[in-house]
């Protein structure tokens, strides 16, 4: 086993290193990637379905024109689950259907060979309707009057289309589609085209013809139906709607104004407008995997994602709504009108969708400082990175498993940051300009990065491959190492570069081209490029510090040596906030990696005056840190010396923000708030404390009393030391609830319950039914991560991973393990994860188990110095 495991990760590993992943080229659909052959393709699909929803099945008949490049007897597609039969192309019957289960693919072998061009492939077949979130599935719901309804919902990406018809289930086939769906008449349908007609049939059904959409990839093909309703507008001569449960369509008023403004703005910037006729945006109550996904034309959400309630929802949750929507309506055109040719390009729909949803959420509420904020995205991102089993943003993918691994902080997170540090080197008008030629020249077809380079290239003019291709196609990412030499005082700045690593002693030495962004204390930021192992210098003061990575708009991390960090230290009370979290979150950083101590952090925090502190990236960049150092300090005698610390730092912040709304305040107070008391909490404040049970003591009894903004913060830290009595309240709120948002703030404060029995009671809990499928093995991470007793946790979740894994998705199957145990650590849970990923015996399981193994090792680690130094530190302070 354990030689089996160890092979495995040095083989991952293996396969990643190396200057560059591997040198693209623009995209071509005879070499792009892929598992299907090439010489059959589809160019139309007209698809009849015909649902039950009661018996959970569903019969298909479709007639596909497909164009045959070379003679063939046999065509291959993809299908998964599914029985198919009556096969024939044009008038010739298949002689066999011969179905690959593991390779998820049916292919059909005639007599006579299939002649060059067009012909039309006809075939019956029947599937289930999945319990789980994926394919084609159902949705059980209950109304607020505890009526329970029935959704059927698909979700198709990675490559799950094929579960609900067989299908050429990769991206570069793409195809028109003609969709007839006959379901009880009673159900609202909704797919990617607005309805073209419909037929009664019989008594109680219904057959629902929609319009021919695009030429899309096959994961982007959608269909939802139930009792569901809408609001609607017209933005740009389309229409929008945003579709909810009957009885909560109101709360979609929120993201349908949000999809109004943000449409116009979209079809400027990319400069093709959307070519639909409607947008439609569906919540889906719970049960929903993905979050949300950018079906062309039928955007789905987990309703939090897209529902407004005044009654029980935070600014936080509009802020959440705006970016999500803004980010999926982003994929309208990255993703959709232009599609990867292939899932090693996923980041091309994900990074860019990350970046473009901040840009489009700050332009319409720069009162929010999204961009300063991005700084908590960014620290998770290069935490990861950081280490040994991290990936390229692109990298080779060989199967749909390996697929479902890449959508992670490195194609969503670092893909957003690069861009973010490519459009900050061009400006934002050649980044646009480029943008629109890409969008151009690509419509309706597959791209690769390469496409994309060379599209900013020609418009800027700069040699964007180079540059970019550092960033994208080898994994990790460059530290600049700052050096002053000072002479009758003028300053002389020297900056190298080197890979910043931690936990990885055998790292590859690896350089990137750099588009570094300074500026000296009361100058204006200059852009320059530190290429390869060569070096730059910049003529400076002696007596004021030179600001590198100015803004934080650079993916890289910056060390500045003694000299000029003394300078940084003297006038970091000066500097502006985004940069005085970015020079936290570096020395947080040199920190891990062993290069600096904990001191250098503390210092410099410690130092701002309290009338700094008070701000939203600050707030958040303490947060993050504090809640991993507790977690280190968990059982250490010094753990109330550090919750002294805690308290010191935040309550005068807290002070000034205060329990209650004020008039007139901003929304990043409200947004500070429930966050503060949090840390506050967990750092055994006894005023915080106090007043914490005054107002659950209120809520029970009458849950108006306490804002929603609250009810989170409240409810975890009085579940923190819950008895048998307030943990049964907390549940009886929870499965009386209808909102997902309100279930998963309430599960949330259960995670963080100490006494043993109600962590195992927690955790039946969550995959009782209580919780929708497609969110179980996240609440359960949660539970792994903050409550009293993770390693007991971890010992009751492992005694029911298989009733647990009945209930997730293929993918959740494979990572929900790891992705707890990376938080819990400890030689029982790695253990017990090799033995899992030993039995599991997929690259799936592999690759999760691998990075969570990892991640174990670099924190116990750091847990050891990190107590050591902070206990010295303190004694330090104390004197």
């Amino acid at each position: 086993m354990k030689k089996y495991l160890l092979l495995t990760t040095i083989a991952l590993i293996a396969s990643w290193e190396g200057k560059m992943a591997y040198a693209e080229a623009p995209f071509s659909f005879s070499t792009t990637p892929g598992q299907l052959p090439k010489n059959v393709v589809p160019s139309y699909y007209d698809l009849d379905l015909r649902l039950d929803p009661q018996a959970l099945l569903m019969k298909g008949h479709e007639a596909v024109t497909i164009d045959v490049s070379s003679p063939t007897r046999s065509i291959t597609l993809n299908q998964a689950g599914l029985q198919i039969f009556h096969v024939s192309c044009d008038d010739q019957s298949a002689k066999a259907v011969i179905k690959d289960d593991k390779q998820q693919t049916a292919t059909f072998r005639f007599v006579h060979p299939l002649r060059r061009g067009k012909h039309i492939l006809r075939l019956d077949y029947t599937g289930p309707i999945l319990d789980t979130p994926n394919g084609l599935y159902h949705d059980d719901y209950q109304d607020a009057e505890g009526h329970t309804h029935r959704l059927l919902v698909t979700q198709f990406e990675v490559a799950d289309a094929r579960r609900m018809l067989p299908v050429w289930d990769e991206p570069a086939f793409k195809a028109r589609f003609d969709v007839t769906v006959t379901l009880p008449a009673y159900e609202h349908a909704v797919s990617n085209m607005p309805i073209a007609r419909e037929r009664a049939i019989g008594a109680g059904w219904k057959s629902v013809f929609f319009q021919t959409t695009p030429r899309m990839s096959s994961y982007l093909l959608a269909f939802v139906a139930g009792d569901i309703s809408s609001v609607r507008t017209e933005s740009s001569g389309v229409d929008l709607s945003v579709y909810a449960p009957s009885g909560r369509q109101s709360q979609g008023d929120y993201a349908l104004h949000a999809a109004a403004d943000i449409l116009p703005y979209y079809n400027d910037y990319f400069g093709v407008r959307y070519p639909l006729p409607k947008m439609d945006m569906l919540a889906i109550p719970g049960n929903y995997q993905a979050g949300a996904m950018e079906n062309w034309g039928a955007l789905t959400y987990i309703d939090n994602y897209l529902l407004f309630d005044p009654k029980n929802s935070t600014p936080y949750t509009g802020e959440m709504i705006y970016e999500v929507v803004a980010h999926e309506m982003a994929h309208q055109w990255s993703g959709d009108l232009v599609t990867m040719g292939w899932w090693n390009n996923l980041w091309l729909n994900e990074g860019f969708a990350s970046w473009m949803e901040i840009k489009a959420a700050d332009k319409f509420n720069p009162e929010w400082q999204l961009w300063p904020r991005q700084h908590a995205t960014r620290e998770a991102t290069m935490a990861v990175d950081a280490l040994s089993t991290t990936h390229p943003i692109q990298q080779p993918i060989h199967n749909v498993e390996e697929a479902e691994t890449v959508f992670d902080n490195i194609s969503y997170g670092k893909g957003e940051q690069v861009i973010r540090m490519l459009e900050g080197w061009l400006g934002e008008e050649n980044f646009r300009d480029g943008m629109r030629r890409y969008m151009r020249d690509h419509a309706y077809g597959n791209t690769t990065s390469q496409d994309l380079w060379n599209a900013l290239s020609f418009v800027s003019g700069r040699d964007v491959t180079n540059v970019a291709r550092s960033f994208t196609e080898q994994k990790g990412f460059p530290q600049i190492n700052v050096s002053l030499t000072c002479h009758n005082n003028k300053g002389i700045y020297k900056i190298t570069q080197k890979r910043f690593t931690i936990h990885d002693r055998n790292a590859q030495p690896l350089f990137w081209d750099i588009p570094i962004v300074s500026r000296n204390f009361y100058g204006k930021p200059q852009t320059s490029v530190l290429k390869g192992n060569s070096s730059l210098s910049f003529i400076g003061s002696c007596d004021k510090p030179w600001i590198f990575n100015e803004g934080e708009s650079g993916y890289y991390r910056v060390n500045y040596d003694k000299v000029s960090f003394s300078l940084i230290k003297k006038n970091f009370n000066a500097l502006s906030p985004v940069d005085q979290v970015n020079i936290l979150g570096d020395q947080y950083a040199l920190f891990s990696s062993g290069q600096k101590t904990l001191d250098f952090y503390f210092n410099l925090l410690g130092g701002l005056p309290d009338s700094q502190k008070k701000n939203i990236s600050l707030v958040d960049e303490m947060f993050d840190r504090f809640t991993e150092l507790d977690q280190f300090e968990q059982n250490k005698a010094s753990q109330p010396e550090f919750h002294k610390f805690v308290q010191r730092i935040l309550m005068p912040i807290f002070q000034k923000v205060g329990w209650d709304q004020k008039q007139g305040e901003s929304e990043l107070d409200a947004i500070m708030r429930p966050r503060l008391i949090t840390m506050l909490g967990l750092a055994e404040d006894p005023a915080i404390i106090q007043e914490v049970m005054k107002r659950f003591k209120q809520w029970s009894n009458a849950p108006e009393s306490l804002s929603p903004t609250l009810v989170g913060p409240v409810t975890l830290l009085v579940a923190r030391h819950a008895d048998e009595a307030i943990w049964s309240l907390l549940v009886d709120r929870l499965q009386n609830a209808t909102s997902t948002e309100v279930k998963l703030r309430l599960f949330n404060a259960l995670s963080y319950v100490t006494n043993p029995q109600l962590i195992e009671k927690t955790i039946h809990l969550a995959y009782s039914g209580v919780i929708p499928n497609g969110r179980i093995d996240r609440v359960l991470a949660i539970i792994g991560a903050h409550s009293g007793d993770p390693q007991f946790a971890w010992q009751i979740i492992v005694q029911h991973k298989q009733e647990i894994r009945q209930h997730l998705t293929p993918d959740a199957q494979n990572v929900f393990l790891a992705d707890i145990a990376r938080y819990v650590g400890g030689a029982e849970v790695i253990s017990d994860l090799k033995e899992d990923a030993r039995q599991r015996h997929n690259r799936g399981t592999d690759i999760a188990t691998a990075r969570a193994l990892e991640t174990i090792e670099a924190r116990e680690e750091l847990k050891l110095r990190a107590v050591k130094q902070f206990d010295a530190w303190e004694k330090g302070h104390e004197q």
